[in-house]
């Protein structure tokens, strides 16, 4: 056998034992007569000792040890005498017998270490080596955990996991697809799943009352942090359910995995936040709720020395945020505000702010617009105290409230308001069932075409569709979107009646879902579910900001696989054989 225990396992103990080890070498320090290594597998680091006096061959061969190299050692455990409390095995080392290289290794391009002095790409070039580092180590063993509580949770709650497919037809409605050509049905393609949804709701025809999958999806979209071209879903659907039997059983998947991974215990309900609440008190549909900050709108209040400020005259909407014990900010921070809101992604005109002296005065960026009574009205209709700092935004309304969410939120990362040991989780419901796309003069739907309006708002889809609210929720956790569902249509004339809120014609919308419109026509009970974005809990969880570290080869900013140069050329003769022509010019 190449060992008999991991480079993690061994305690004071197991002195005297024989044992065989197998590793990498993390590094050697050669002290003249005595030689020590440090071996390293995934449980942990193991020191060995070789000795000149008792075993000058083998300490020789020790020398020639190279980072990384792989070998195996058989030895026995003794007590150290310079004990190491920062390793679990740091009272024992292992007194070498036998030493075999396995095989030796090239100088990797970075320190293979806790923290490393790779950058970004070259790290993503060499994702093997990376992934020997202990920090992507216990990420993708906290993935694994996680993915087993959540198998575990289900199962007990009655869920089946059934494997959907990979290949099936473009549905273009949102996100681009990635398609793949037919070799066999030339000229026609495949798409890669955005998500297993229609197959879903057909195993709700089926029968299979409750189904889930810990599934790969795909989606063609700019990356981002939270983003990859391939994502993991922890994929469901329920069926003979309303809206609180769905939140009953996956607020206690949260609770559950919070419990079990991070030890963490929730004993209230989550809150269930309206949509348009969280709109005009957060300016976001996944706010963060760790601390408040909340969005007042303000009244503009006539002055005695101007008839008017030209950006609060000509606004829809005014409002603000209160920046606690914030009225001592300079200059230079509150220009660095004022270019934060102007920045292109958020789109505000500019940034006004008050500041409520400690002494009752205040000093503003409209003081010539503006009397003291004026600023005090504002001050105390959103709840400003002395010392504060009021941040004031004005515009269009949806759009004024986006850029006081982003304002909002940094603001809270400035006073590090955002915890990391910190979790508040909330449902956001109540959506708007479609939102109005000018661009295209056309109505798009906010979740996905199988939503289902609430009951008592399908009267307004022939009137207002707008108006109409969604039978939809969202899980927000920490201001990330984990994941999301609806309870769906399963009348066939509702679903008709949506298509057509949406601008298809029925021959376009039996040529996209014809399939799952002529399976509502058998029975279809009345069902709905939700998927979560598996990496975005997986990195909250392991208190990371990007979805990256937590996958195991994953794609970089432009979409490539560094690693293997992917995307890539086919050859000609690969295209010949699909009938593929491309216009692109070959490099």
């Amino acid at each position: 056998m190449y060992r008999t225990h991991t480079c993690g396992e061994l305690r004071i103990t197991d002195a005297g034992k024989q044992i065989i080890l197998a590793g990498w070498v993390q590094k050697t320090r050669d002290l003249g007569g005595m030689t020590f290594v440090d071996l390293r597998d995934r449980y942990g680091i193991t020191q060995l000792v070789f000795n000149m006096e008792t075993n000058a061959d083998q300490c020789r061969l020790a020398r020639e040890l190279g980072r990384e190299y792989v070998i195996r050692a058989l030895g026995v455990v003794a007590e150290r005498s310079n004990k190491n409390p920062n390793m679990l095995t740091g009272d024992i080392e292992i007194h070498v017998d036998t030493l075999y290289i396995l095989n030796p290794a090239e100088t990797p391009p970075f320190t293979i270490d806790e923290n490393s002095d790779g950058g970004d790409e070259l790290r993503m070039k060499y994702r093997y080596l990376d992934m020997r580092r202990p920090p992507l180590q216990r990420n993708l063993m906290l993935r694994h955990r996680m993915a087993q509580s959540v198998r575990h949770y289900l199962d007990l709650q009655g869920f089946i996991e059934v494997e959907t497919p990979v290949l099936i037809k473009s549905t273009p409605e949102g996100a681009r697809d990635f398609v793949v050509p037919s070799r066999m049905n030339q000229g026609q393609f495949y798409a890669l799943p955005q998500s297993p949804q229609m197959f879903k709701q057909l195993l709700m025809v089926s029968g299979y009352d409750r189904y889930m999958q810990i599934v790969k999806c795909f989606r063609d979209e700019d990356l981002r942090a939270d983003r990859q071209p391939e994502f993991t879903q922890i994929d469901c659907e329920m069926a003979f359910v309303e809206q609180d039997d769905i939140l009953n059983v996956f607020e206690g998947l949260a609770k559950h995995l919070f419990k079990e991974v991070l030890n963490v215990e929730f004993p209230d309900n989550f809150l269930k936040l309206p949509f348009e609440q969280a709109m005009a008190e957060y300016g976001s549909d996944k706010p963060d709720l760790r601390f408040g900050m909340k969005i007042q709108e303000i009244k503009i209040v006539p002055s005695s020395i101007s008839s008017g400020f030209p950006l609060f005259n000509e606004a829809e909407y005014v409002g603000g945020i209160v920046a606690s014990g914030c009225a001592l900010y300079t200059r230079k921070q509150l220009d660095e505000l004022t270019e934060f809101v102007k920045k292109p992604q958020i789109g505000a005109q500019g940034l006004v702010y008050v500041k409520y002296n400690s002494d009752g005065t205040f000093k503003s960026s409209v003081d010539k617009f503006f009397d003291a009574n004026a600023l005090q009205a504002w001050a105390t209709a959103i709840g400003a105290t002395p010392g504060d700092l009021l941040l004031i935004l004005a515009g269009k309304r949806n759009k004024t409230l986006k850029a006081l969410g982003e304002l909002r939120l940094e603001m809270g990362r400035q006073l590090d308001l955002m915890k990391k040991n910190q979790y508040v989780p909330l449902w956001v419901v109540d959506f708007p069932l479609v939102e109005w796309d000018e661009e295209t003069s056309r109505f798009y739907a906010m979740h996905h075409p199988f939503t289902a309006p609430k009951p008592e708002d399908v009267p307004m889809l022939d009137i207002v569709p707008g108006k109409v609210h969604a039978n939809a929720y969202d899980l927000v956790i920490n201001g990330i979107e984990i994941g999301g569902g609806s309870i769906r249509i399963h009348d066939s004339d509702l679903q008709a009646k949506m298509f057509d809120v949406l601008g298809f014609t029925p021959e376009q919308a039996q040529y996209r879902f014809g399939f799952l419109m002529n399976a509502f026509k058998y029975g279809a009970p009345p069902h709905g579910g939700i998927a979560f974005g598996f990496d975005r809990w997986v990195s909250l969880f392991a208190g990371l900001s990007s979805i990256r570290d937590v996958i195991a080869f994953p794609k970089n900013n432009q979409g490539r696989d560094v690693m293997q140069d992917s995307p890539s050329l086919i050859d000609e003769e690969q295209l010949k054989e699909l009938g593929i022509i491309v216009n692109v010019k070959r490099e």
